[in-house]
């Protein structure tokens, strides 16, 4: 995938991982890309090292967006857990 697909990718997941945990969190859209996009780069990781599959390989694939949105959901937990003890 190119670099756009990848931001709209991140910024989508990392929309969707938000839209699944509500709550109150620091930042806006720009956090929800990055936070996608870091989720994204992680949930492929996580899918290549555990499963031995390279999920990130087409933009409409099934596997690309569930990878990307759980890895989205990993990074904003933890996000919210660093930036609550902040608070």
């Amino acid at each position: 995938m190119g670099i756009v697909a990848w931001i709209v990718l991140g910024l989508l997941a990392g929309m969707i991982a938000k839209a699944l945990l509500p709550g109150r969190d620091p930042g806006g859209l720009l956090v929800d890309l990055i936070l996608g996009v870091v989720g994204a780069m992680l949930g492929g990781f996580l899918a290549s090292a555990l499963f031995h599959i390279h999920p990130l390989d087409g933009f409409f694939d099934v596997s690309t967006w569930v990878t990307a949105i759980i890895g989205a959901i990993i990074i904003l937990v933890a996000f919210r857990a660093v930036s609550g003890r902040r608070a």
